[in-house]
């Protein structure tokens, strides 16, 4: 099978602190059994690394902690990703958690104080809405 990946769960420094992280253990065992393409919506959408932290706002943008509108650059983004997996023909999209574009079982609210509200980021929201099956960095994967 083939998946597009957020890169940052592969180790890639693109988080908007410009930092890696550690490879989650489902991901791991996803290597060498699948294709994983990796993506990152926000690079893809012209952001670059590093870069201020961003949230979904209730009415629907995407706005910096700095208060800049960044909607736009994130559904540039979204819209790549959404390309890429048809280009790929990927069996789905596996996307990291809490993230204002790919968050897909909650995101953080838009004050910018930790709290998590039910919801998706914007890359998930468009990928969901293309039909194109998205997971989370959890799992479960299809087999």
């Amino acid at each position: 099978m083939t998946y597009l990946i957020s890169a940052c769960l592969l180790g890639t420094p693109c988080r908007y602190d410009g930092a890696s992280r550690e490879m989650p253990e489902a991901i791991r065992a996803l290597l060498g059994k699948h294709i994983l393409i990796p993506v990152c919506p926000e690079i893809l959408g012209g952001l670059p690394t590093p870069r201020p932290p961003a949230e979904r706002q209730p009415d629907g943008r995407t706005v910096n902690r700095n208060g800049e509108d960044v909607t736009d650059a994130y559904l540039r983004g979204a819209k790549e990703v959404v390309r890429l997996a048809r280009l790929y023909h990927a069996d789905g999209v596996i996307l990291r958690d809490r993230s204002p574009s790919c968050g897909t079982n909650g995101i953080y609210d838009g004050s910018f104080c930790g709290r998590l509200t039910d919801g998706m980021g914007v890359t998930a929201a468009l990928l969901h809405a293309e039909g194109i099956p998205i997971f989370s960095e959890d799992g479960p994967f299809p087999t």
